[in-house]
């Protein structure tokens, strides 16, 4: 910390140890206040903390509202430190002091604002399902929100004495849309005979309706509506079944009435992105892993619909070029925090560190569990909350161990809630970096349980491995590419065993490119699909260059290769970053006959003209059409106007033979 904070920290009614002197070495400048009851008997220390005017970290956040509450309206900069359930109520709660520390120090790294996307519900509720249990919903719904139900394939239901809601027929064939915004296409449509006596009775009905709605919830018991169902804002799923689950569904659609803010999660740069150029498809590395279908192609870029975003992140942690971006945080504050944890936890006198990277949402409470029934975490490791667990990129997998970690973990569920490939291929990415600079071992993994005893006897049960010997302590700014590069450089710095070049798995995000240089004519079509310059020309002779550094290995060269000479080579070469861009094939201008300006590729030149000279009409007897294509566009466009060339001095073509030439020549045949 180099900023002059006041930490105030707590044993909570002496259920858990502090110790003093790791907290300083750890927390630097910060001025340490602690106690054994702050949220009672001692707030007034707390509120002193508050009025001296420094920022003020409290290693509470059971008790953070009541804190806030205290704080009032003051201009303090207040963050708050789980200091408790993540390391002092624990088996090895006596060493734990250098991890309280680095907790307390990355809780005052300062994160950056985020955008938000609104929605807006005028509460229109569109009830989908097979039988009672639907209308019964409705029952519940209709004096807080514009109801209709939908009912597919009914039988038998009876006729309501009062129509107080609108009550259909029909299959649901598709939808689209989120929470205000939802359009469904609807077969079999009808509405009910209002002469319908006992049981519901239905008019003809019609394919192909459609209807909009601003909550939709799904009582039919069948397959969702939507990929990752439960990720789609507005989209309410139960089993019909289930009575419990039923209510809950309708309390949830209750609430979903007004405007709401949802975050943005994903910043998304155009020009940046290597989804296509002219038609042909690159990258589409993103499309292939989004699980709620928010992102689509449009045009030479992809486009991501914030609405339908549910935030997983593995679109930001796959994308090569860091078009796609996470704000919650961004690749850039996270790795300031993992800087923050690591370089605290060594400073305090910590070893032997495992992150344990997890959500709020699952991972929090499975660690709440651990610590308040079980063994709590192991001194060494620290859990890291993040948004979403598959945020996580190469970038930080690779700074967490330049930093001086030994291993990581990523908790997730025993059941993911969305398809977490995207993870899993960034971890098969690092093993081999990793390996290859001499952290060998199972060093980053997941984790996939739901039950807290069981995340502790995995942790427990990592062997411990040596961090690097040289740790490092740099600053990552600037964009995704930027940072996973200078990460990367660091890492290769402080390995153990560092190599210049390591081979990667397909699809990686950097590499080389190979060139057949006998196949290749220097058309240079490959530098123009090139979306990140990695592929360059020179104005002044043909040349063909490559920056390896730059390459995302999109395959847009490859693809847009005429010749198709040119191959990718998944690999990570640590000189790339500091070698000039090297040259993958030159040749001499040819030079034009007329004013001797070099242009053009002199091998392609002689190739053309030795393959057009006494083999096309327009070059049978004429050395002085040949001669243009040896000249420069200037020198052609000025002979062919003022030598006259004519456009139309082919000869006269065949006369086209038609049925009565086949005929006569039959007849003019003698008989055989």
């Amino acid at each position: 910390m180099t900023d002059q904070r006041t930490i105030l920290v707590c044993s909570c009614e002496d259920t858990m140890p502090l110790d003093a002197n790791a907290l300083r070495r750890g927390c630097g400048d910060g001025t340490i206040v602690s106690g054994r009851q702050l949220c009672r008997a001692e707030l007034d220390r707390v509120r002193a903390a508050a009025a001296a005017g420094s920022p003020v970290t409290i290693g509470c956040t059971q008790e953070a509202p009541l804190f806030r509450e205290v704080i009032g309206e003051s201009d303090t900069i207040v963050s708050f430190a789980n200091v408790r359930e993540a390391a002092g109520w624990s088996a090895d709660a006596a060493a734990a002091g250098p991890k309280m520390a680095a907790l307390l120090a990355a809780a005052a790294v300062p994160m950056p604002d985020i955008a938000f996307e609104p929605m807006q519900s005028e509460g229109v509720v569109l009830i989908y399902g097979q039988d009672d249990a639907a209308i019964e919903a409705a029952n519940l719904l209709k004096d807080h929100l514009d109801v209709t139900v939908m009912i597919a394939q009914p039988r038998d239901l009876a006729v309501p004495r009062t129509t107080e809601f609108p009550i259909v027929k029909g299959t649901i064939r598709a939808a689209k849309g989120y929470l205000g915004t939802f359009e469904i296409t609807v077969d079999d449509y009808a509405v009910p005979s209002p002469s319908s006596r006992g049981t519901l009775k239905f008019e003809q009905p019609r394919n192909g309706a459609t209807s909009r709605c601003d909550i939709l919830l799904d009582l039919s018991g069948g397959t969702a509506l939507f990929s990752a169902a439960d990720l789609r804002d507005g989209y309410l799923r139960a089993d019909p079944r289930d009575p419990a689950a039923v209510l809950r569904a309708v309390l949830r659609a209750r609430d979903l009435v007004g405007d709401f803010d949802k975050p943005r999660y994903i910043t998304f740069t155009d020009d940046l992105c290597a989804h296509s150029r002219s038609g042909i498809v690159g990258c589409h590395r993103c499309l292939d892993l989004c699980p709620t279908g928010a992102i689509a192609p449009a045009g030479n870029h992809v486009a991501i619909d914030a609405g339908i975003c549910a935030g997983c992140g593995q679109c930001a942690a796959t994308c090569p070029t860091g078009a796609a971006g996470y704000a919650l945080p961004p690749a850039d504050a996270l790795m300031r925090k993992l800087r923050t944890l690591l370089m605290t936890y060594r400073q305090a006198g910590g070893a032997s560190a495992v992150l344990l990277f997890h959500d709020e949402s699952h991972g929090a409470p499975l660690i709440d569990a651990l610590a308040r029934d079980g063994d709590g975490l192991p001194a060494n490791v620290i859990p890291v909350a993040v948004n979403e667990v598959t945020q996580t990129g190469l970038e930080a997998i690779a700074a967490s161990f330049a930093y001086g970690a030994v291993a990581i973990r990523f908790l997730l569920r025993e059941r993911a809630r969305h398809d977490t490939a995207g993870l899993k291929k960034t971890l098969a990415l690092a093993e081999p970096i990793l390996a290859g600079l001499g952290l060998a071992g199972e060093r980053a993994a997941t984790i996939e349980t739901d039950d807290p005893f069981a995340l502790g006897e995995t942790l427990r049960a990592i062997q411990a491995s040596e961090p690097v010997p040289r740790p490092a302590s740099f600053q990552p700014v600037g964009g995704k590419r930027e940072v996973l590069q200078f990460a990367l450089h660091e890492l290769h710095r402080a390995a153990p065993t560092p190599v210049d070049v390591i081979a990667l798995p397909k699809d990686a995000p950097v590499g080389a490119v190979e060139l057949d240089v006998e196949g290749c004519t220097l058309c240079l079509s490959c530098v123009s699909a090139c979306p990140t310059g990695a592929l360059s020309a020179d104005s002044d002779q043909p040349m063909l260059r490559f920056n390896e550094a730059a390459c995302v290995q999109c395959g847009l060269c490859a693809a847009t290769c005429p010749e198709k000479v040119i191959r990718l080579v998944p690999q990570l070469d640590f000189r790339a970053y500091a070698n000039p861009p090297r040259v993958l094939k030159q040749e001499e201008p040819f030079h034009c006959i007329r004013c001797d300006k070099p242009f053009g590729v002199k091998s392609t030149i002689e190739r053309v003209t030795a393959k057009l000279e006494g083999k096309h009409w327009m070059y049978q007897n004429s050395k002085q059409r040949l001669d243009v294509i040896k000249m420069c566009d200037d020198c052609r466009v000025a002979v062919v106007t003022e030598e006259g060339f004519d456009p139309y001095g082919a000869p006269p073509r065949p006369r086209p033979r038609t049925t009565d030439d086949y005929l006569r020549e039959r007849e003019a045949k003698p008989d055989a």
